[in-house]
């Protein structure tokens, strides 16, 4: 079964950090594209950070770059995103994606082809 349940949300204040966990199950971990997307109210779902084996490098969408990290452990079938320096204009569900057999960096950057979604946490960042 092919299944994406992310944890680690809650509320954080401005310049504070937290780590996000996506648990997967049916996905593998070497083959396909991983990623963390994220949505604010009233805008558009966008690619936060994205990896894969056809990727040389994760892919971090500009406005993370130096704050965020994205890791996995494929003993644990767990991807990770670290959000350092969090600001408030971040608040917003984050949700954990996969792609079987993409590329992740196109899939971050074109939101595109995203074969499985979780259902999101909500990261609130406020004082």
């Amino acid at each position: 079964q092919l299944q994406l349940v992310e944890s680690g949300g809650g509320l954080v204040q401005p310049g504070g950090s937290l780590r996000l966990s996506c648990r997967a199950s049916g996905v593998s971990f070497d083959d396909d594209a991983l990623g963390w997307f994220r949505q604010a109210p009233g805008e558009e779902r966008e690619g936060v950070s994205c990896i894969s084996r056809l990727d040389r490098t994760p892919y971090y969408a500009d406005a993370v770059k130096g704050r965020f990290t994205v890791s996995k452990d494929n003993a644990a079938n767990t991807l990770y995103l670290q959000m350092n320096d969090m600001k408030p204009e971040e608040s917003a569900v984050y949700y954990c994606a996969a792609q079987r057999f993409g590329q992740g960096s196109y899939m971050c950057s074109n939101n595109y082809g995203v074969d499985i979604w979780g259902k999101g946490v909500l990261v609130t960042v406020s004082s």
